[in-house]
């Protein structure tokens, strides 16, 4: 493939103020807020790195989003190096804590606790991991203090953050997971904060002045961990000092596919996303989807088919690789590809679509290369002057978490251990010093050994499909990377339901409901894709942020273009 032809299609003129996108020369970033885009734009004007970038990114987003990451939450880190060529996996995933029992899924007679009341339920805090990520990122690739990326954060919430529409959209929607300490913050006077009000969270600007004073380690082993634990424990929740202080971020291998000419990088196990991500391309691959056209009714079957196959494989084989082997090589094999392919046919919705078995191809597997050379959630990423590339996934699992505040230090706690299955007859099954299955998606591409797009995207089990169709856009229709992130998407798991975007072609639909799929229209958004191209020939960068959220993507090096 001529890879030119992807970046001659990119947007450079006639571009207006509000568009969420940017070129630039010397660095990119673009994330879900234009306070965290900025900080972290600032960051590689001033000499740092795109490592540098994303920590002070995550720091910002705890302020401007902070009902969907925060210093409380988990997430993976994908790092490319430019010198070494070499792409590794921050693992700041949560964990379940030592005394983790599956009988916390069960009240007082031996029922299942319905599931929205496990979400509010401190049993089921993990042990946050997206601090000891940053740590680690930034004493092994970064440049900058950690005081220095922290100190623009700590200026935003002492300045104040503007209240934007996702502010009031997830207060009106999910403001019923806010709890009794959260509420002061999110509901002053007892009314829900609106568009244009301006938050001051002292709370919070108090904590990020300790963890700059004295390091994240006062969040794992010093005075912020003794609140979070107390508070747990006055919850009647599992989590002990000793889990907080005992937690490791570590830094693993990638998991590497190829598409088309085209290699990927994403985390894999216990990060379910990434060999699903493989897997449905692979599928998408072998049907050759580019035949059909962008908007086509068989496109969006074929998507919808492939993500039933791909998501039943996922739903039985994915789980922490501590606890069970898990056939990632038969999953990903050529052979086992095919034979998944043939449950696809044009006549109507396959009703025989289950899981298969791909155990039976491990052995006559080639293992994937191990190093590659050359609810809700958010993500965000950055590109630096020397082609340094990082994309990071944080989450608190649900839209305010738990709903728990940690009183006097003004940042929410995830709920990520409901990612669990509350029986035994799973491999993702609740069990203590175990990780949940994740389905966050960081992704790189590469071609011919250079990086040429950095993606990723939030939205529970929706992340696969909204990173893939965005890939497929760009890269079997060659389409603007605004353009493609925009481009209605759908959503399809084991069953015949399929979510859709609401603007989605009525033809289109109306042949997928003759066909034997439910549709259900949303005008809810299926992920917030935040991406950049990285054209190496002509030393250009391309960002976009989604239209989803009130984020933007900041160029540096040349007049760019961002939210008003």
């Amino acid at each position: 493939m001529d890879i030119r032809e992807i970046f001659q299609q990119q947007k450079t003129s006639d571009i207006k103020k509000g568009e969420q996108r940017a070129i630039g020369d010397f660095g990119m970033t673009a994330s879900a807020t234009k306070q965290s885009s900025e900080i972290g734009a600032q960051v590689l004007r001033d000499g740092g790195n795109a490592v540098d970038a994303i920590v002070a990114m995550q720091f910002a987003l705890s302020v401007s989003e902070p009902f969907n990451t925060g210093l409380g939450a988990s997430g993976f880190l994908l790092v490319y190096n430019q010198y070494s060529g070499t792409t590794k996996v921050v693992n700041g995933h949560s964990k379940a804590p030592e005394h983790l029992s599956p009988n916390m899924c069960l009240d007082e007679k031996g029922e299942l606790i319905p599931f929205f009341e496990r979400t509010l339920n401190a049993n089921f805090i993990g042990i946050p991991g997206i601090l000891k990520a940053m740590k680690k990122a930034n004493d092994t690739y970064g440049t900058m203090p950690l005081a220095r990326l922290i100190e623009p954060s700590i200026q935003l919430v002492e300045e104040g953050m503007e209240v934007n529409w996702l502010w009031e959209r997830a207060l009106e929607m999910y403001g019923d997971r806010v709890g009794t300490t959260a509420r002061s913050l999110f509901y002053p006077d007892g009314a829900p904060l609106k568009k244009g009000e301006i938050v001051k969270n002292q709370e919070l600007a108090h904590t990020l002045r300790i963890i700059q004073d004295k390091g994240i380690d006062a969040f794992y082993n010093g005075e912020i961990g003794e609140a979070v634990i107390q508070l747990i424990h006055d919850k009647k929740g599992c989590m002990t000092r000793e889990d907080l202080r005992g937690y490791r971020a570590e830094i693993q291998e990638p998991i590497i596919g190829d598409y088309k000419g085209f290699q990927l990088a994403t985390p894999g196990p216990p990060n379910g996303a990434g060999v699903s991500l493989l897997q449905l391309l692979k599928i998408l691959e072998k049907v050759k989807i580019e035949q059909y056209d962008k908007n086509s009714w068989e496109k969006h079957f074929l998507l919808a088919e492939a993500m039933r196959i791909v998501f039943s494989d996922k739903l039985t084989y994915m789980g922490d690789p501590d606890f069970y082997n898990i056939p990632v090589d038969g999953l990903l094999h050529p052979e086992y590809i095919a034979e998944r392919v043939k449950l696809i046919h044009f006549e109507r919705m396959n009703q025989g679509v289950d899981f298969g078995n791909p155990w039976k191809y491990e052995e006559k597997a080639h293992g994937l290369p191990r190093e590659l050379r050359g609810g809700e959630t958010t993500h965000f990423t950055a590109v630096d002057r020397w082609g340094n590339i990082a994309a990071c996934t944080s989450s608190l699992e649900h839209y305010f978490g738990s709903g728990i505040m940690v009183p006097g230090y003004g940042f929410l706690l995830n709920n990520d251990l409901t990612d669990f299955y509350p029986t035994e007859e799973s491999v993702n099954d609740l069990q203590a010093n175990k990780y949940p299955v994740s389905t966050k998606c960081p992704t790189i591409i590469f071609h011919d050994g250079k990086p040429v797009m950095t993606l990723g995207s939030p939205g529970g089990p929706t992340i696969v499909a909204s990173v893939a169709q965005v890939m497929i856009n760009v890269l079997d229709y060659k389409m603007d990377l605004k353009e493609a992130i925009e481009l209605p998407r759908i959503y399809n798991s084991t069953a015949p339901k399929i979510l859709c975007d609401e603007r989605l072609d009525e033809n289109v639909k109306n042949k997928l409901r003759s066909m034997g799929f439910e549709l259900l229209s949303t005008d809810i958004a299926i992920g917030n894709v935040q991406a950049i191209l990285v054209d190496q020939e002509n030393n250009r960068m391309y960002g976009a942020a989604d239209s989803s959220r009130p984020g933007a993507a900041i160029g540096v090096g040349e007049e760019y273009i961002g939210m008003e």
